[in-house]
C-alpha cells in the first residue's frame, strides 16, 4: 500500500473505535466560579380586577386570566391579550 492510503485506512479504523459522546448532567462544585445557573422565579400569578402598568400600553385592569397563563387587560382605549412570561407588564 502507498503512504496516503495507510493513512487513510489508519484514520477510518480510529474513527470506528471512537464511541459518541453522552449526553451527561455536570455536576456543579460548591467552590466553583461557575456555579449553577440561578432558578428562574416564578411567573407573577395575576387576579381578575388587578392593576397593572405596561411598558408600551401603560395604566390598565386586569378583566381576564385565561388557563394557558395568558391575562387580558384592559387599558382603557384597547383591551390586549397578553402571554407568559410578563416581561413588561408589572402589578401595582
Amino acid at each position: 500500500m502507498s503512504m496516503p492510503a495507510q493513512r487513510h485506512a489508519a484514520g477510518r479504523r480510529i474513527l470506528v473505535v471512537m464511541k459518541p459522546a453522552r449526553a451527561v448532567t455536570r455536576r456543579y462544585l460548591p467552590t466553583s466560579p461557575f456555579g449553577p445557573p440561578a432558578a428562574a422565579p416564578p411567573a407573577e400569578q395575576f387576579a381578575v380586577g388587578d392593576q397593572v402598568t405596561h411598558d408600551k400600553y401603560g395604566l390598565g385592569r386586569v378583566i381576564g386570566v385565561e388557563v394557558d397563563a395568558t391575562v387580558v387587560v384592559d387599558f382603557g382605549s384597547c383591551s390586549v391579550r397578553i402571554m407568559t412570561p410578563y416581561a413588561k407588564l408589572t402589578k401595582l
